[in-house]
């Protein structure tokens, strides 16, 4: 049976059990920030099992993808080395929600592996919950499980929690019996006693009957449910007869396939631990990529990352040095794409993301390498054998070595790594970070001022409210240096009490406008926040004295703010629409907010096609068009998360957050300025797409009245091309196109009438041909465009002569190009091309030189151009042995 039969098998048989056949969830985790990925199959049924959501069924059956590489359940260390263990398996699974409980579990549970499957009963043990005897009788009575073949176990094994409260209990497992030849040889190789190859876990059964407070008190549940979980790839293993999940349908085609990539052969023992680590990483990345994670260094792409890189190490171990694993997403297609499509839908972008990263590691690898080498090495001459942590650092930070797979090489050699060294190293890069991300300019204002502006307080921001306000003189600075006032003519900056003038941040820039007071103005040129809170308003003074404590009139410039909140609002619209067009994986990376364009950067990992940068301008344009309304909403952070707000590449988040809500279709943490409703955008335009670094692209676009003045400028361009050609602008591309293909028609006919030429200048040289002692030469001066031009004709002149020599030399913009070519008799007479040009060009103040059969040469005077053909007669003749 495939693996394939086996999973529509379990899923009909329980759809005909009155299941109703649920999709499995994706890979990462909806809504549950306490996983890593989907590790089991009862994840997207979490919140109904806590009575969170109802579902439509009380019965359901999944084939469940999972991932166990990270957090909690981490089996990565363990693939290759056992039969049984990965970091991606399907989870086949029952679950009853207040439904039936444990008798018809056991009894489905049964039916389906002895009738279904036909498995032998007698190979079927059964292990429990040591206090669960109504489980040990069922199994007896449902089942006719005898007792000696049902196994009490403790709480470790057979008691199942969801988390340290909440809903648990007991669990039973189906264990197959391999057989004696599997036995470990331990006096006592018994189920409950040893661990081995012989006792294979099918099928765990876990009786969800308790609630559990924080005291550890357990109280019965008043709708008790069921919850299964059966490994596919341990089942097919036994059905198909072979000893390890590796070698069933699932993952032997994989290990075939590196088989002849890499030119040797599988082993099922140690050497063969590469096959099995690639096939495994193979299956996990490509199915993680579909599911929207992208290698990366935090977290789930981390995660990612490592499998991968971990993936292509053991790759180069076996030889294979060029970038290979992405070449092994169309085998696990073929395997298991009918069942996951969309795995088949994306299989061409998760190439494209497996061969980045391949190759970003590669260029990489080999160095890193070098540098770990040396650092065992000397560290072995020292006498210590643990990697320091700022060592694995720098592995990690320059040579993208992740921490465990500088361990894993490592404890391959005997070698520990100071964990808590690197995690401290790391620490400090991401203050580093983190502190880079702030405003560079602000923070060298805030060390030029920290000694003068200790006493001054933060500034209170009123301009999401409003654009004109009042407020208080409290700081002057001129320079770096505190002032008591600035006078006309002068600039500076300025801190006030309260300010509706926004400061750069968050991709926005800084507001403009300006103040006034009693006998005074001064142009607010731009406004910054110090990391302290301050509002910077950099000033020139336009009339007046402004001094310290002046009350004075704020007025932000209402227009240039309007098009910069049109752009934020649209950065907004794009981002939703960069998702909805490309997938989910296009989050941003960086953004800029000016009131004359937005620069948007996201994740990709491709150009985008021209269908796919006008389905992202129609799809803003319409959300302008519909006029949705722009609401925000000051909350917590953590309310925001519950909300489903997407936070911002780059921002600081305090406790308070501001949401931006454009309809049911963006909702954003940003702390920027915005309009109130789409419509006020007037109009989108994307005006550039480029690169910007290894999977991250950027979008350019511009909208409101710079939108109208791009389009109008188009237009007219349009307009002059069509009077031009003298046609309407809707024929202006079709005229366009029959001029292009006019000219190239023509160029093809100037070619022809060339050839022509040449045959006719061709027959005028031959006429010219003398001899040198038997041998005939031509030398003669042409008419020829450029040096190419001048060894083409050369080429047809010597292929009508046959046997000869050819020295051709034409004048172009006050120089001498000579090209020579000789037949290859005599070539074997001793004529040499190049050297015969070396002389001839000596002539015309020049050189060159070649092959004995070709060879160009160049001169700086045209003058000499005609002695230096003439004296070739001579060299020739020298060279046969006859000058």
């Amino acid at each position: 049976m495939t693996g394939n039969e086996l999973r529509q098998k379990f899923l009909s048989f329980f759809a005909g059990k009155g299941h109703t056949i649920v999709p499995s969830s994706s890979l990462v985790p909806v809504d549950d920030p306490t996983l890593l990925f989907t590790n089991a199959g009862m994840v997207q049924f979490k919140d109904v099992f806590l009575g969170l959501d109802r579902r439509p069924y009380k019965r359901a059956t999944t084939a469940q993808k999972c991932v166990r590489a990270g957090g909690k359940h981490n089996d990565l260390d363990t693939v290759g080395r056992t039969a049984r263990h990965h970091t991606f398996f399907e989870m086949l699974g029952n679950f009853s929600f207040g439904d039936y409980f444990k008798r018809e579990a056991i009894a489905f549970a049964w039916e389906f592996l002895t009738r279904v499957l036909e498995l032998p009963p007698e190979r079927l043990w059964i292990t429990v919950f040591q206090e669960d005897a109504e489980a040990f009788q069922l199994w007896q009575e449902v089942a006719g499980v005898p007792a000696e073949r049902i196994v009490r176990m403790g709480e470790k094994d057979n008691f199942w929690a969801m988390g340290d409260t909440g809903p648990c209990g007991p669990c039973s497992e189906i264990i197959y019996d391999r057989g004696p030849e599997h036995a470990c040889g331990a006096p006592l190789c018994a189920l409950g006693a040893c661990d081995c190859d012989r006792w294979l876990e099918i099928w765990n059964l876990v009786f969800m009957q308790y609630e559990r407070d924080e005291a550890g008190n357990l109280t019965p549940l008043p709708r008790p449910s069921i919850d299964t979980g059966m490994g596919l790839e341990r089942m097919a293993s036994i059905l198909q007869g072979v000893d390890s999940n590796f070698d069933t349908d699932l993952l032997r085609p994989l290990i075939n396939a590196v088989e002849a990539l890499s030119g040797l052969p599988y082993d099922r023992g140690e050497a063969g631990f590469p096959f099995r680590v690639i096939a495994d990483h193979a299956r996990a990345c490509t199915f993680l990529i579909a599911d929207g994670v992208l290698p990366g260094n935090e977290g789930r792409n981390y995660v990612l990352r490592r499998i991968l890189r971990r993936a292509a190490r053991y790759g180069k171990a076996l030889g294979v040095e060029e970038p290979f694993l992405y070449r092994l997403v169309d085998t696990v297609v073929a395997i298991m794409g009918e069942a996951y499509p969309e795995v088949a839908e994306q299989k061409e972008y998760i190439a494209r993301v497996i061969r980045q990263e391949e190759e970003r590691f590669h260029e990489t690898l080999n160095e890193g390498m070098k540098v770990l080498n040396g650092i065992m090495e000397r560290a072995g001459k020292e006498g210590r054998y643990t990697i320091g942590g700022q060592e694995a650092f720098t592995l990690y930070d320059t040579y993208g070595f992740p921490l465990d797979l500088t361990e894993e090489i490592a404890g391959e050699k005997g070698f520990k790594v100071d964990r808590a060294g690197f995690e401290e190293a790391m620490a400090a890069q991401r203050e580093r970070a983190r502190a880079a991300r702030e405003d560079t300019r602000a923070y060298e204002f805030a060390l030029a001022f920290a000694g003068s502006l200790n006493d001054i307080s933060g500034t209170e921001f009123t301009g999401y409210e409003r654009l004109e306000d009042t407020g208080k003189v409290l700081a002057l600075v001129r320079g770096e240096e505190r002032v008591p006032c600035l006078n006309a003519g002068e600039s500076g900056y300025v801190i006030l009490d309260r300010s509706p003038f926004y400061p750069e941040g968050g991709g926005q820039v800084g507001d403009q406008g300006k103040i006034t007071w009693d006998g005074g103005e001064a142009q607010v040129k731009d406004t910054k926040r110090l990391p302290d809170g301050k509002i910077l308003h950099q000033v020139t003074i336009a009339r007046g004295k402004l001094a310290c404590d002046e009350e004075v009139e704020l007025k932000v410039d209402r227009e240039r703010r309007l098009a910069a909140a049109r752009n934020h609002t649209a950065t907004h619209l794009l981002h939703r629409a960069l998702k909805n067009v490309l997938g989910e994986h296009a989050n941003q990376a960086g953004s800029l907010v000016t009131p004359e364009r937005l620069r948007f950067d996201f994740t990709h990992f491709a150009p985008l096609t021209e269908e796919e940068l006008r389905a992202i301008e129609k799809e803003v344009n319409l959300k302008v068009l519909a006029n949705l309304p722009v609401t925000i909403l000051e909350t917590t952070l953590n309310e925001a998360k519950t909300m489903g707000a997407t936070a911002l590449f780059g921002e600081k988040y305090g406790e308070k957050v501001r949401v931006v809500k454009i309809g049911d279709y963006s909702m954003e943490l940003c702390g920027g300025t915005h309009l109130h409703f789409t419509s006020e955008v007037g109009f989108f335009r994307l005006t550039n797409e480029s690169s910007i670094g290894a999977g991250v692209r950027r979008l350019e676009a511009v909208t409101g009245t710079a939108a109208l003045d791009l389009v109008t400028r188009e237009y007219q361009e349009l307009t002059d091309i069509a009077a031009l050609l003298k046609v309407p602008t809707f024929q202006a591309s079709g005229r366009v196109r029959q001029v292009l293909e006019k000219s190239k028609e023509m160029e093809r006919e100037i070619n022809r009438l060339r050839d022509r030429l040449a045959a006719y200048t061709v027959t005028d040289l031959l006429k010219q041909v003398r001899e040198v002692a038997g041998v005939p030469v031509l030398p003669a001066r042409v008419e020829a465009a450029d040096a190419e031009a001048l060894r083409e004709l050369a080429d047809k002149v010597r292929d009508k002569m046959g046997s000869g020599v050819v020295v051709l030399g034409s004048q172009h913009d006050g120089r001498v190009n000579f090209v020579a070519m000789v037949s290859k008799d005599l070539v074997k007479r001793g004529v040499h091309a190049g050297n015969l040009l070396r002389e001839v060009a000596r002539i015309a103040a020049g050189g060159g030189g070649g092959r004995a059969d070709m060879a160009q040469a160049g001169g700086k005077d045209p003058s000499k151009l005609d002695q230096a053909l003439a004296y070739s007669l001579k060299v020739v003749a020298h060279q046969i042995g006859q000058g």
